[in-house]
């Protein structure tokens, strides 16, 4: 898979999981925090871009990994207004493995349709050691054509995948 990946909260789980799939060989192009420092020291352990936007992220990444802590945090990196990315998202791939409500999936979801993206929940059930060993335990939810298309990424990610539709 040649497609551009960027990973949007580089925290424990964030960065194990950005750094699992640099180390599979895969194209890890951006990483993102809110914490700019941390996003800096990952990407320079990476060798990738850290940019300063959320939109910045958007315009070098095919597929965009999200991994923050609440509904807060996602409605303001998917905000509909200003920086946000869903700026330049037509075509992208969103595969959020955020911690937050179904609601806001749901939301998120339909946000990305009409910037004419896609969206898959993915929630994990295991923890740092797995993201950073690739043995995450991953329920996958959305459009089963997106996720086949992501599939080899998700499955370097996880020992153990369900896709429920």
């Amino acid at each position: 898979m040649s497609d551009r990946i960027a990973f949007v909260g580089v925290g424990r789980m964030g960065s194990n999981m950005a750094r699992r799939l640099k180390e599979c060989g895969f194209n890890v192009t951006a990483v993102y925090d809110s914490h700019a420092p941390l996003a800096e020291s990952v990407a320079k352990e990476l060798g990738c871009a850290a940019p300063t936007t959320l939109a910045g992220v958007t315009a070098v990444s095919d597929v965009i990994i999200t991994v923050v802590t609440d509904d807060k945090s996602m409605h303001r990196i998917f905000a509909t207004k200003g920086d946000s990315l869903l700026v330049g998202a037509a075509g992208r791939v969103f595969i959020n493995c955020a911690t937050i409500s179904p609601r806001t999936h749901v939301e998120v979801e339909k946000l990305a349709k009409k910037a004419k993206a896609s969206s898959l929940e993915a929630c994990m059930a295991s923890s740092i050691t797995q993201a950073r060993q690739g043995t995450l335990y991953l329920m996958i939810g959305g459009n089963e054509g997106v996720f086949n298309r992501v599939k080899p990424v998700l499955e370097k990610l996880s020992a153990s995948m369900r896709f429920v539709g």
